[in-house]
Formats: structure tokens, sequence, C-alpha cells
């Protein structure tokens, strides 16, 4: 089977990478090829640092690299497929757009995925002539590290395209969820919740930033802190989920200013190297503002 991703940004090319590593044939397009190429270089370098760590093989490695092609021709990159996943910016317009231009060129049977976070599948579906083939995909940060995808089925959604996708995610050895089309999803929607609520933990003073996420570790389990993960996500990707989420559900969405003020001021995070932490070649250096050493 042919996978074929639209854009190679880092949830594009991560889904590339689980994709090529379970055996699939995969083309990875983007509009420029110097984009494309930093996504086959990402892909790269995941590889690489699985293999320093043993859980790749050099073997491994390389045949995943064979699987992988990069593009910027869209029929080229789509005529093939059997599925094809968006992993395009977080835009309505530009989402739709983008699968009805895939739609146009590939079979009638191909299935057609969008990597959103929190938009409507079911909005998106609408723009294409065979909306039943269309369905969610919602892969987490790193794709090829983190195990869950949630599957979101729209209204228009057949059985033959959820039968497809949930046996997919399991041959990419991942776990799913499946979840029907509503704002922000499941995962989406508390995870923004606990995020929102942190940092107006950090607005009124009650602990910083590295302390709150230090207690959701410890006390819940969490992976990684809820302030943390904004600064992985991208502040400015928070906000507009967050914005999103308030026009459809309510108040209790509603931005907190510190994060618009960081949004404002260029602060975006990890990728751009201050959020409400400040971050140096990638790993954390210490907290943003007035909060003093980070001993994380």
């Amino acid at each position: 089977m042919q996978v074929t991703v639209l854009g190679a940004g880092s949830m594009g090319h991560g889904i590339a990478q689980v994709s090529a590593m379970a055996g699939y044939d995969v083309v990875l397009r983007d509009i420029e090829s110097e984009l494309v190429e930093k996504g086959l270089e990402g892909i790269r370098e995941n590889l690489q640092g699985g293999v320093d760590r043993d859980k790749v093989t050099e073997d491994e490695m390389e045949a995943t690299l064979g699987r992988i092609e990069g593009t910027t021709d869209l029929a080229a990159a789509v005529a093939d497929a059997e599925l094809v996943v968006e992993a395009v910016p977080e835009d309505m317009d530009l989402k739709q757009d983008v699968l009805s231009e895939a739609e146009a060129e590939t079979g009638e049977e191909t299935v057609i995925a969008s990597n959103t976070s929190s938009l409507s599948v079911t909005e998106m579906a609408s723009a294409l002539d065979r909306p039943e083939r269309v369905v969610g995909l919602h892969f987490f940060n790193p794709p090829h590290l983190m195990d869950l995808v949630e599957i979101v089925i729209a209204e228009q959604t057949d059985d033959r395209t959820e039968a497809f996708a949930i046996d997919y995610v399991r041959e990419i050895d991942k776990e799913d969820v499946v979840v029907r089309d509503s704002a922000g999803f499941a995962t989406s929607r508390l995870g923004l919740v606990t995020g929102l609520e942190a940092i107006r933990m950090v607005e009124e003073g009650v602990a910083s930033p590295a302390d709150i996420d230090e207690a959701m570790k410890l006390g819940y389990g969490y992976p990684m802190g809820p302030i943390e993960l904004g600064d992985h996500v991208g502040l400015d990707v928070r906000l507009h989920i967050a914005e999103h989420l308030r026009e459809e559900l309510g108040e209790r969405f509603k931005p907190p200013q510190a994060l618009r003020r960081k949004v404002r001021a260029g602060n975006l995070g990890k990728k751009s190297g201050e959020g409400f932490y400040v971050w140096e070649d990638g790993e954390r250096a210490g907290m943003s503002g007035d909060w003093g050493e980070d001993d994380a």
C-alpha cells in the first residue's frame, strides 16, 4: 500500500516515518523542495536518534528511508495512493483546498484523511465530491514516539473508511480511539482545558511554570507538564485552538491574557526559542520572565 502525506513539517514527516517503518511505501509532498528536504532530514535525524538509543537498527533505518520518496508534484504524489493524509497548518480553507486538489487526482477508493487536532472533519469533507471517504487521523507530536492516534468519524464517513482507518492505525503499531466529530474531539478538548488553566495559575502567581508541570508529572503521571507541552506544540497553535473552541463551545475556553501576550511578542515556545520556558538547542534552559532557575 502507498501512503501519501501532504505537508512535510514536524507532523507530516513524522506520519511519513511511522508509515514507512510499518512497511508502507510513502510519498512525502510539500510545496517547495526545501521543505521536502527538511522533512526528509527530520526523518533521518529521528531514525538516527533511534539507532543511537538502540531502539532502531541500522538496517531498519536504511529500509525505512528507502521506502520514502519526496516530491513537490501533488498529482504524482497522490496518483497511486491508497491513503492520503494531509498535515498542513490548521486553517479550514487551506485544508479544504488541499483535500479537494488531492481528491481530483486520486482513484475513487482512495481514503483521504486529515491530521487536524481541532477543526471539523465534517466541514472539510463537505468540500469533496465523495465525502464518505474522508476521516480524521489525529496523530500526536512527535508521531514516532507517541502511541495514540485519535480516529475522527465525520458525519459523512462510511463504514469502509472507518474500518480502513482503524486497520491502518493498528498496522503502524499505534493505539486508536474512535470519536465522533465534535469541536476539539476528545483529546484536544480535555488537554486544552488543562493547559489554559495552568497558564491562568501562572498569571495568578500560584506557582512557577516548572513547579506546575512537575506537580502534574509526579501527581498525575503526565509524561510532560501542560505548560511545557504548550511550548512544544506552539503557543500560537494553542491560542488558535482555544479561540476556535471558545467560538464553538463557550467561554470556558477563553484564552488567558498571558497566552495572548506571549503570542503577540513572538514568544511561541520551543520553535522560537522562548515561550513560558527559554529553549536552547531544543532543550529547556530556563523559565521566561522572573521565575528564576529551572531545575528540570
